[in-house]
């Protein structure tokens, strides 16, 4: 005989409801009612009681509302109402183009990396616990609890208002795109100078006066860095074959001149004025491009125009965005080192900016002490051309204008205002600070779990990049632009370029330190500091990284704001990364 098969029915519960139930009353919810005996009488009102879905939905509403007030249940909306549900739960595992891709499931199994760095108590690990310690881990856990609203408001997203990236192109722009690829008469070379993030921006730059022209674009020629003597060519830090590839409908790419062009004496010029319109450029350049068929281009720092029409601002963030991808070897080591990262859970990335040379050309001190400060005044007397703020500024006046980059006692003041868990782990990006592992003591007692690539990755990993500054930037980048926070201590080409790809990537969040205005209240030291918390969030409660319009900042580059032109609003969706 066939065994009979109860047949299963599921009742859909609200969640609160659920928690204010006991095991037994949910029990007997959820148990399928068993069919009366002959003998005995399962009348309810002259109804049978397990025909009656009239008498479930009393009895299930009886229930829950009897749970509800027992227990005394708070709905919390910043629980259960979150834009973000999935984002307690889920990593932001890098991808081949080395941006973030959302991914559920932060306790995935897997070995975690361990080096020198490493303690068990980093691991969350709690060490000679036995069966006596039971009450105790249960009491800590109450403890621990009083901080968690406060911690999982610190790693908490910005709601992106559901910008996601679009470069449509107009017609025209797709129609002319035919017979540029196909022109094989004009040349553009280019010689980029700086870091790495200055270089991506004029290589980003050179693309669009490529297009500009309608020329072809020869693979970017990279200057010796006089400061980091980096000898890196373009091929060493960015894949060329991808850049070749997301640029193929754009215009010709090539790696070497042709032949026919080799012995051509190329139009020169290094005077580009700053900001230039394409009209300029065609004006300028044209006539004598299509003469001698090669123009040669040196310094493009800002010289091209911010405001564009609106398909050289897609192309550019085409650029910035896809196209120029790092290495395979420089992802490969990157990508590890945010999975080593993120093993147990978020992290902060921090740009650090406090090199010697930083101290020198913003005209500001480090804090360290009469050494350090008169070592960089001599400095900054021996070389005045290194100084790029205005020198009829004090040093005191610079720094309540918000020009100094933060030191490592400020950093820390602002991340605890903000809410930052001691527990938080942290990558560290950036040179060596003068001073050494002193200057960044405020940082480390604060927050232990501290880090950088040289803690993170063994001496093997590192070698190949041996004296490559840009691909020891790179590398910053991918663990950085994977961080579930990002914030850097001053300005620059790499927290402007963060700032950029974390929006395009769903507007993950970045906090941009309001130094101007918080700066007073630092040096305010009779404010209590529970006052001097709420200020600093305060401040910053609009600068966490949420959708800015370019529009709205005329003259800023649009892969730093890329709202509108490169990202679109559905407002009929909500950005949600799960």
């Amino acid at each position: 005989m066939a065994k009979y098969k109860k047949k299963q029915s599921y009742i859909s519960v609200p969640s609160q409801i659920i928690n204010s139930l006991s095991s037994s009353s949910l029990q007997s919810l959820l148990e399928s009612p068993k069919k009366s005996s002959k003998n005995g009488s399962n009348k309810f009102f002259g109804i049978s009681s397990y025909k009656s879905p009239r008498l479930w939905f009393f009895t299930l509403f009886f229930f829950g509302l009897y749970g509800m007030l027992r227990s005394g249940i708070k709905l919390d909306p910043l629980t259960h109402f979150s834009p973000y549900p999935c984002f307690t739960t889920q990593a932001q595992v890098a991808t081949s183009n080395g941006y973030s891709k959302p991914h559920a499931g932060l306790g995935e199994k897997g070995e975690f990396w361990t080096s020198k760095t490493f303690a068990k108590s980093d691991l969350g690990i709690a060490q000679n616990s036995g069966k006596g310690d039971s009450k105790a881990l249960i009491s800590n856990g109450h403890a621990e609890n009083s901080g968690k609203d406060e911690e999982s408001e610190f790693w908490k997203q910005p709601d992106g208002r559901g910008y996601k990236p679009c470069l449509d192109f107009s017609r025209d722009y797709r129609r002319d795109s035919q017979g540029l690829v196909k022109d094989r008469r004009k040349y553009l070379l280019v010689v980029v100078s700086g870091g790495m993030n200055q270089q991506k921006n004029q290589i980003v730059d050179a693309v669009v006066i490529a297009r500009i022209l309608g020329a072809a674009l020869v693979v970017p020629i990279l200057q010796v860095n006089v400061v980091w003597r980096d000898e890196s060519e373009f091929s060493d830090i960015f894949d060329l074959e991808n850049f070749k590839r997301v640029l193929v409908n754009d215009l010709r790419i090539v790696s070497l001149l042709p032949s026919t062009h080799i012995m051509t004496r190329p139009v020169e010029e290094t005077r580009t004025p700053l900001h230039v319109s394409p009209q300029w450029i065609r004006a300028r350049y044209l006539k004598r491009l299509n003469r001698e068929g090669v123009l040669l281009l040196r310094g493009l720092d800002s010289r091209l125009s911010k405001d564009l029409p609106s398909d050289l601002q897609k192309l550019r963030c085409k650029v910035a965005f896809h196209a120029l991808r790092f290495t395979p070897k420089i992802l490969e080591l990157g990508n590890k080192l945010v999975e080593r990262m993120r093993s147990k859970g978020p992290y902060l990335a921090l740009h650090l900016r406090m090199e010697e040379d930083v101290w020198v050309r913003t005209g500001c001190l480090p804090g360290l002490g009469d050494k350090y400060d008169e070592m960089i005044n001599n400095e900054r007397k021996q070389r005045p051309e290194l100084l790029t703020t205005r020198s009829n500024m004090t040093y005191h006046d610079r720094k309540l204008a918000g020009l100094c980059p933060l030191n490592a006692l400020e950093v820390t003041r602002l991340l605890k205002a903000l809410g930052a868990p001691k527990n938080a782990r942290i990558y560290w990006a950036g040179g060596q600070p003068l001073g050494g592992k002193e200057a960044l003591q405020p940082l480390t007692k604060a927050f232990p779990h501290f880090y950088n690539k040289e803690d993170l990755a063994l001496p093997v990993e590192l070698k190949p990049f041996a004296n490559r500054a840009s691909s020891m930037a790179a590398v910053d980048n991918i663990v950085s632009e994977n961080s579930d926070v990002f914030m850097p201590s001053h300005g620059g080409n790499m927290g402007h370029a963060l700032q950029g790809q974390r929006a395009y990537a769903g507007h993950k969040k970045y906090i941009t330190p309001n130094k101007r205005q918080m700066l007073p209240h630092f040096l305010n030291t009779s404010l209590p500091e529970a006052e001097f918390n709420r200020i600093v969030k305060d401040l910053h409660h609009v600068s966490l990284g949420q959708p800015e319009l370019r529009t709205s900042k005329a003259g800023r580059d649009v892969t730093k704001y890329p709202v509108p032109e490169c990202m679109c609003n559905d407002s009929r969706t909500h950005s949600v990364f799960c």
